[in-house]
């Protein structure tokens, strides 16, 4: 539908594609600039959620750090951060009835929430980017919810010029139904990708201007989330639980955390490697069986569930991030893959890629930059600031754990977090679609049925997301290869996307000639991009679909 069409054109200084923490950091810093030098600049944010906060899904333990740079008054402002961290337990789960409360002395330095002179807070990270929303749109910023980026607008000296938004009312089959609207061109001066894990049109950016050479290969999490509402006397507002082991083997890695929120609320969730091994892995299973530990049953039983979301995390750290410059525009917060997993934080160093850009594209344009250059100058700002410093103190975290397995990584770790991250760096140069072995190799896993009360099925949570698409619309989950499913991933892998799908969009059902077939509910799409990750044979691309579709997430 992008050929031959003819398309509303509107120009701006700088477009952000993504109204998540680093998108909306940009924004509002550039305004800042912009307004304390009287200078005129028009900055438009399109975001493909129904609004802001629509599909922002984290944790999350934040740390202001980048916020009291861009708003030192933000308590003045009403900015969402009332729940300080003031308590902290680590915890390894031994086994589905024991575990080991690890001592304050023997966790690593970055898993610590409380003391020290930063004040972290319990928040919904999605209630952040509403109210940041709030303060973009003061300072004169445009934001547009509901309109996914489709393409990019690339001229033929390969420079970014802008974004062609999707176009709606679009049939399933391509053709355009009574309501089409073909979507606008955004041109801009430069323009600012913020799209969060595994964005589409990050991937493609990626591709095209090579900006992974020399890199390791990105490394990915899922995270799965709850909501619940919990009963008065089992709620600790601050609490932060973190903790791994148990329900997870030997051979996949990753934590689970249980934060007490305000209004008696909790969020519990886990996030699990993409680098799993066993085909037969169901990470959403393994979440729902989890809750049952004695260790976390507790703070749930009696209450109910209110919400549920998954998504993908860009986990790889220092020695997986792309160059972030390119001709015309930047790559930011988890579209690059900003986030310190040594400290299962992402929301302070994203918002300081955003802040960073924005003063580096402000400055050029300051200077009378016409726009469409590669900004060198950002490489320079972001090295030298505390959020790259960051993720170099870290470099080895996630490898670690995957050379080493949990508690081996956990003391590489804590050893090199104790001397500064001076140990030898460890790499982990196998992509996570690469690391499955074949299902007759692997043992099946029988998860335990939900018992409604602490765990629950797929259908029931996807409800809970608010999720919802256009039906007659095309299918925004791209299959190279329609046969590879049923022919290759089936026999060899068991079609792991029925189970690594922590929504229900993937199934194999029997056909009318009583032959196996690959079914996709792209309408359960959640937007977390497992399968654009995980699928071994790299067959399914994720892309946009019409905007304002997928999850709806309250308080996530």
């Amino acid at each position: 539908m992008t050929e031959h069409v003819e398309r509303d054109s509107m120009e701006v200084d700088v477009v952000i594609v993504g109204a998540g923490p680093s998108g909306l950091a940009a924004a509002c810093r550039l305004m800042q600039q912009a307004n304390e030098a009287e200078q005129e600049l028009t900055v438009c944010v399109v975001e493909k959620g129904s609004e802001v906060g629509a599909h922002i899904l984290s944790g999350a333990v934040f740390e202001p750090r980048a916020l009291d740079e861009l708003f030192p008054d933000w308590a003045e402002r009403g900015a969402p951060l009332t729940t300080p961290a003031v308590r902290d337990e680590l915890y390894l789960l031994r086994d589905a009835e024991k575990a080991q409360k690890l001592p304050n002395a023997l966790v690593p330095k970055s898993m610590h929430n409380t003391g020290g002179d930063i004040t972290r807070y319990v928040i919904s990270a999605g209630n952040l980017c509403r109210w940041l929303a709030e303060q973009a749109e003061e300072l004169g910023v445009e934001i547009f919810p509901g309109f996914a980026a489709q393409e990019m607008i690339v001229d033929e000296d390969e420079t970014v010029r802008g974004i062609i938004v999707g176009d709606m009312g679009v049939a399933a089959d391509g053709t355009p139904k009574d309501s089409h609207m073909p979507g606008m061109e955004l041109r801009a001066k430069y323009t600012l990708f913020a799209e969060g894990s595994r964005g589409h049109l990050g991937k493609r950016l990626i591709e095209r201007f090579k900006l992974d050479e020399g890199k390791d290969p990105q490394h990915y999490g899922i995270g799965l989330k709850e909501l619940w509402d919990v009963p008065a006397e089992q709620h600790e507002p601050g609490l932060v639980l973190h903790g791994s082991g148990w329900p997870l083997d030997k051979h996949t890695h990753g934590g689970w955390f249980l934060y007490h929120a305000e209004n008696q609320q909790v969020v519990v969730g886990l996030i699990m490697d993409l680098a799993y091994q066993n085909p037969w892995l169901s990470p959403f299973d393994e979440f729902q069986r989890m809750k049952h530990h004695p260790v976390l049953k507790p703070y749930l039983e009696g209450g109910s569930r209110v919400a549920y979301g998954a998504r993908a995390i860009t986990k790889g750290g220092i020695n997986c991030l792309p160059k972030m410059t390119f001709p015309g525009g930047l790559l930011i917060g988890c579209d690059a893959g900003t986030l310190n997993f040594a400290k299962i934080k992402g929301l302070h160093t994203a918002m300081k890629s955003g802040m960073v850009a924005a003063e580096t594209v402000f400055e050029a344009l300051a200077s009378g930059d016409e726009g469409g250059t590669e900004l060198a100058a950002f490489t320079d700002k972001w090295q030298a600031s505390w959020a790259c410093k960051e993720l170099e103190e870290s470099a080895s975290f996630g490898p670690a754990i995957h050379k080493y397995g949990t508690v081996g990584g956990g003391a590489y770790n804590f050893l090199d977090q104790l001397v500064g991250g001076k140990l030898p760096r460890v790499h982990d140069t196998t992509p996570d679609h690469a690391t499955l072995k074949p299902a007759a190799e692997c043992e099946k896993i029988e998860y335990p049925r939900p018992d409604g009360k602490l765990s629950f099925d797929k259908a029931s949570s996807v409800f809970l997301s608010n999720t919802n698409h256009e039906e007659d619309q095309p299918c925004h989950l791209k299959l190279d290869d329609p046969d590879l499913p049923i022919r290759d991933n089936l026999p060899e892998y068991a079609e792991p996307a029925q189970r690594y799908c922590p929504a229900g969009v993937y199934e194999v059902v029997e056909g009318d000639d009583g032959k196996p077939q690959f079914q996709i509910n792209f309408q359960n799409c959640v937007h977390c991009k497992t399968c654009d990750i995980k699928d071994p044979a790299q067959n399914i691309t994720w892309v946009a679909p019409e905007g304002g579709g997928g999850p709806n997430y309250p308080n996530m």
